[in-house]
């Protein structure tokens, strides 16, 4: 088994690290203003362009990146490291516009890969959290096509976004659908944006939909196959959140490490003491395990054989496993900065707080656990091995 990392997937490492240290100089200023101005995103969006690092996920003969899974994972560990989500700039479009029709493509897909259009997944709700089947939005059938009425929470970058991808329950038979809605279209309104307790570039506002009128043309992938195509996005957005979650976490522990090595109390390094030397050793062991699963993972992924019921029980301890890891990490690197690491000018108080939500979004920790648990009950212990030749 060789675990190298080959010339590409190095060359894609280092210039996403190199994108990385360019987009940390805005850190503070996001930190301080809750955001970004729209010069500071363009100065980033063109950045990102020139990297080649835009829409890594999807085709190349689209125009995007046409990463593999394992490569896109190695260039989001690098972008992790950011504060103020701002690995976010360096835009994955939804997975969900892979299923787009021709047409579709031309007119949201393609913009949105050329950094000229921004998408945004509206899924949740206030019933329909952790368990999507209690869909409340609805899609009714008209003559001209179809009328949306509903509500969405946790729209993250639906302040910047231009169109959204909604879940909603199509037709008598409720079949859950996914539809591409302009945001200027009339009736959808942000009704609050609240204020989380990270820092982040984008927001994630709450909307209505009220009679909202799109054609027929709107549906994304097929009546009834909106539950399909979010749980293949979350298979690979789980992965993704692993990446990114060990990417913050190496940080935090470079920070601790250097810190602790030049901060001096009782006449000594504080990186002689050997319980600050324990916290450094267990940081490392939470980072080290994790990358080396993530990166199975993310490799099986890419493998044509691969089961999709087992990645995706697999995708759900990677992500269980990192989050919970990287939340470890920080709390203990920000005990070894003492009070400097309580100040949000210092990177660990900032990852201290950003990285709770990854044990939230995309399906919290106990979600994992039950995926997990129900792939362990059907199937046995298979989710614990790797695949055979």
């Amino acid at each position: 088994m060789d675990f190298r990392l080959t010339p590409r997937q190095q060359q894609l490492k280092a210039t996403a690290r190199e994108l990385a240290a360019f987009i940390e100089k805005y850190e503070l200023d996001c930190e301080e203003a809750n955001g970004l101005p729209p010069a500071a995103h363009a100065e980033i969006r063109d950045a990102v362009l020139a990297s080649g690092l835009q829409a890594v996920n999807m085709p190349a003969e689209w125009g995007g990146a046409g990463l593999t899974i394992f490569e896109q994972a190695v260039v989001q560990e690098e972008l992790g490291r950011l504060t103020g989500a701002l690995w976010d700039t360096v835009w994955r479009p939804a997975n969900a516009l892979r299923h787009c029709t021709p047409e579709q493509r031309e007119r949201y897909l393609v913009p949105v890969i050329r950094g000229h259009r921004r998408d945004c997944y509206a899924v949740t709700e206030p019933g329909a959290g952790s368990d999507p089947q209690n869909l409340a939005t609805t899609a009714t059938r008209t003559d001209r096509g179809w009328v949306i009425n509903g509500e969405k929470w946790f729209v993250t970058v639906g302040d910047h976004a231009d169109f959204l991808i909604v879940l909603a329950a199509a037709g008598e038979e409720r079949a859950p659908t996914l539809f591409l809605v302009d945001k200027e279209t009339p009736g959808v309104e942000i009704t609050r944006v609240p204020r989380f307790m990270h820092t982040f570039v984008y927001e994630h506002p709450e909307f209505t939909f009220t009679d909202v009128e799109v054609p027929e043309d709107a549906v994304l992938g097929g009546i009834g196959d909106g539950y399909d195509i979010t749980r293949s996005w979350f298979t690979e957005e789980r992965l993704m959140i692993a990446a990114r979650t060990t990417g913050a976490a190496e940080r935090a522990l470079e920070l601790a490490r250097d810190w602790a090595v030049e901060r001096r109390q009782f006449g000594s390094r504080i990186a002689d003491f050997q319980l600050v030397q324990g916290m450094l050793a267990d940081c490392a062991v939470d980072i080290a395990v994790n990358r080396a699963y993530f990166h199975q993972v993310a490799w099986e992924t890419d493998q044509p054989d691969a089961d999709r019921k087992t990645l995706h029980a697999k995708a759900a301890i990677a992500k269980l496993s990192a989050s919970e890891a990287a939340g470890r990490v920080v709390d203990r690197c920000v005990q070894v900065f003492g009070g400097r690491g309580y100040d949000r000018t210092y990177a660990v108080e900032r990852l201290y707080r950003e990285l709770r939500v990854d044990r939230i979004w995309e399906g919290t920790s106990e979600i994992q656990r039950l995926i997990i648990a129900g792939e362990l009950v059907k199937r046995g212990t298979g989710v614990l091995h790797l695949p055979t030749a």
